[in-house]
């Protein structure tokens, strides 16, 4: 991990469906990778970003976390707190989509969360589903990991009606330095059933690259939400099984599954 208060990071993100029927997307897209308590001062330096007000591109406390009136930070650091990994909370950095134009749909945030002796002790999840929903997976990190960090979770929300509950979901993440990637593989009791991915190469954080940004996804955040209806709509014309779904409360879970 590099020691920057923020970057951009350009790259695509692929799924890939193995079953009952083969099915993948790919586009590209750029994320903000940002410190969580840097978030004002970075919003004072550029005239295209701003926190909790409106601008070009913008990060919202609202758009984040699972308990409301609370800034990202804390909301984060109480999480840590929740899974007994405080020590984790030290410094925080979040891999996430910001709004542009005041809209942003998240699937996946990923904190990183350091220790004070600078290492990586946990990694905390975000999901966020189309029916408003989100839930956090909070799953600690092996001392022995470094660059690549393997982890394991139950599935325990629910993200797309044609993927069923009883799956677990196994990440791997190379942690952002010149390049970031983030894998993740649902599998069920036969296998591997989908398996996303999110690949991009680092850039700076300033005006001149979130206008390259703009002008290379104008409309990003809204065709993720639109492409991931698109993808619905094959997904339902292939015939794979619908779930239906029941609202939940939001809530995180956390587990000592990881490996280094």
């Amino acid at each position: 991990m590099t020691t920057e208060t923020a970057a951009l990071y350009f790259g695509e993100v692929v799924h890939e469906r193995q079953r009952p029927k083969k099915h993948r997307l790919r586009y590209n897209v750029f994320s903000m990778l940002v410190d969580v308590d840097a978030l004002e001062p970075l919003s004072a330096a550029h005239k295209l970003f701003a926190y909790n007000a409106p601008a070009l591109f913008s990060i919202r406390d609202s758009d984040h976390g699972t308990r409301p009136n609370l800034t990202m930070a804390v909301w984060a650091r109480q999480e840590l707190e929740r899974a007994g990994l405080e020590e984790a909370g030290h410094h925080i950095d979040v891999l996430c989509y910001p709004r542009i134009f005041g809209y942003v749909f998240n699937p996946l945030s990923v904190y990183f969360c350091q220790a004070e002796k600078g290492s990586i002790s946990a990694i905390i999840y975000e999901v966020h589903n189309t029916f408003g929903e989100r839930h956090s997976y909070v799953i600690p990190v092996n001392e022995a990991a470094r660059k690549i960090i393997r982890q394991t979770g139950n599935k325990e929300f629910f993200v797309s009606p044609f993927i069923p509950m009883d799956c677990i979901y196994k990440f791997r993440v190379q942690l952002p330095e010149d390049v970031v990637r983030v894998v993740m593989r649902v599998e069920d009791a036969d296998g591997l059933l989908l398996a996303a991915s999110f690949a991009a190469t680092r850039k700076s954080f300033s005006d001149r690259l979130l206008l390259v940004a703009l002008l290379r996804f104008p409309l990003m955040t809204l065709k993720v939400m639109a492409g991931i209806h698109w993808e619905a709509l094959k997904l339902w014309r292939k015939k794979i099984p619908y779930l239906d779904h029941s609202p939940v409360t939001p809530k995180s879970s956390s587990g000592p599954q990881n490996s280094g």
